[in-house]
């Protein structure tokens, strides 16, 4: 069984023969307590191209200390050394639950050994007043073993600041500023693995300068006399400003692709809130390709389109319970006590577990599926190789703006229709229609933002505030048909129905106000106002 903990830490390079400074006199700690030398066998574990590295995760396999095992480290905020650590225990091969965590990075590339660590640990314990711990200090001797082809080893020392659970975070800025005076700092590596891979890149591409090349006239030495190498590394991750108007586009899609990949641990953790934004940044990359249409070829995006609807309603089976059960949760809170008749909070949380479950299910089998992998890679395959048409290499002040203009238009003709029937079914059905469009026109002026600016922003924010309102209308809608069956099945059990009926007349009354205000806030996103901004 895999547990989580949040780890905060910070590393600083020293050199190698130095010792652990004093820090009694750090502001909250009583005590520094001596916990020996500590011996550290990891081997950790990634693509033959290094996936995981690229998106500063490590996965290891540790032998030694008192946390022996298999440990996944996943960024929360590098530039905090903050990181979830989720472990499992000791095994001879990558535990299932661990590598489900990282299968968005590397599909059906197999996790391979890439590097051996041996660390010699001369650990302290930092207390406070009561004894309790606050933070681990520890000086790493650390030795690098690359087991890829082309080996490599390197040498290092670095020391290491772990806070202890519930410790105040503020207590590793006060070490930093002692460390500082001591003339310590903060380590640029992301992690040892990343030190490492450096570290072992750089002794090999010496030793083959050194065996192949005869030693330049007036070349500077180094340590035991080696030529001076400097290697620079291109970040496959940087991508070039956007020029085009596809330009635009793409950096859009990509963005969506990372947030995909980039929630994919979280939303199988059963994170807050992951499963949304893994949802939206599905239906932001499938409105990209409809509303700019006219740049990518369709054969390539619509196909993909496809996928990511697929993907999303299967995200939304998890998300829509989540929600809907969060609205009448509240309802029923809303209700005076006396109203309150029968077993109305059971039979909701009955509903709900039920309909949870088998959602929660449903998602995580999903993520598990060939067709989420292979959409996944139909995404990376896009952006490497980008389907452009003629209209792509358009200015992004000229293209961005008629296809903004002409989502616009779309959601103008559906909000237009839904006011103009009765209430009721067919209205409901077109007041649907009218908030799909009205999140294609905001996400299409969310693309244009970093070409257009400001117009672009106050109009993806005047598109945001007419799908609230057609959001909610939409929810009371949802919430009114599980209404109905809660009462169905009230009846059925020989329970009162008389509270369900009170909470559907509530969400009548709720979506009877959110048609009122639709026109108002419809005029606020006035066509003249628009046409001006955007250059219409």
């Amino acid at each position: 069984m895999a547990e989580t903990k949040r780890e905060i830490e910070r590393k600083y390079d020293v050199e190698a023969d130095a010792e652990l400074p004093d820090l009694t006199g750090v502001a909250g700690v009583a005590d520094v307590v001596d916990k020996g030398v500590v011996e550290l066998d990891a081997v950790y574990h990634d693509t033959t191209d290094q996936l995981l590295l690229s998106d500063s995760i490590t996965l290891r396999r540790r032998t030694g200390g008192d946390d022996e095992g298999w440990h996944l480290k996943l960024p929360v905020s590098l530039t905090q050394g903050v990181r979830d650590e989720i472990q499992a225990p000791l095994s001879d091969s990558v535990p299932p639950e661990l590598s489900s965590l990282v299968r968005s990075r590397v599909r059906d590339a197999a996790l391979v050994p890439v590097m051996r660590l041996l660390t010699a640990r001369d650990l302290r314990h930092l207390l406070d007043g009561k004894g309790a711990l606050l933070a681990e200090l520890s000086v790493d001797r650390v030795r690098a073993e690359r087991l890829t082809e082309g080996g490599g080893t390197a040498e290092w020392a670095e020391i290491e600041v772990e806070l202890a659970d519930d410790a105040d975070p503020a207590l590793l800025d006060r070490i930093e500023k002692k460390l500082k005076k001591l003339g310590v700092e903060r380590s640029t590596a992301a992690s040892k693995l990343a030190k490492a891979q450096a570290g072992t890149a750089l002794a090999a591409t010496r030793q083959r300068f050194a065996e192949s090349s005869p030693k330049p006239a007036g070349a500077k030495k180094g340590k035991k006399g080696e030529h001076s190498v400097v290697v620079q590394l291109k970040d496959p991750a940087v991508q070039p400003d956007p020029a085009t108007a596809a330009d635009h586009v793409l950096a859009y899609i990509r963005t969506q692709r990372d947030a995909i990949v980039a929630l994919d641990p979280d939303v199988r953790r059963d994170l807050p809130d992951s499963v949304h934004q893994m949802r939206v940044a599905t239906r932001r990359m499938r409105s990209a390709f409809r509303s700019y249409r006219k740049l990518l070829d369709r054969s390539v995006t619509d196909p993909i389109g496809v996928e990511l609807k697929w993907l999303a309603g299967e995200l939304g089976v998890d998300r829509d319970q989540e929600v809907l059960a969060e609205r009448l949760t509240d309802r029923i809170d809303a209700v005076p006590g006396t109203l309150l008749l029968g077993p109305v909070r059971a039979r909701l949380r009955i509903w709900n577990v039920a309909g949870a479950d088998d959602a929660r299910s449903r998602t995580v089998a999903t993520l598990e599926g060939k067709r989420y992998v292979q959409l996944l890679n139909s995404v990376d395959a896009l952006l490497a190789d980008p389907p452009l048409r003629k209209a792509a290499t358009a200015s992004p002040a000229k293209a961005l703006p008629k296809a903004v203009r002409k989502d616009y238009a779309r959601l103008e003709a559906r909000i237009e229709h839904a006011l103009a029937l009765a209430p009721g079914e067919e209205r409901d059905v077109a007041m649907h229609g009218a908030r799909k469009a009205a999140k294609r026109a905001r996400y299409a002026g969310e693309a244009a933002k970093p070409a257009l600016g400001k117009p672009a922003k106050r109009f993806a924010k005047r598109m945001k505030a007419v799908q609230k309102v057609l959001g909610d209308h939409q929810d009371s809608v949802v919430a009114r048909d599980a209404l109905r069956t809660l009462a169905i099945q009230a009846h059925a059990a020989g329970e009162t129905a008389f509270t369900w009926g009170l909470l559907y007349g509530q969400e009548e009354a709720a979506a009877v106000d959110r048609e009122r205000e639709l026109p108002e806030v419809w005029a606020k996103a006035s066509r003249p106002k628009l046409r001006s901004a955007l250059g219409g």
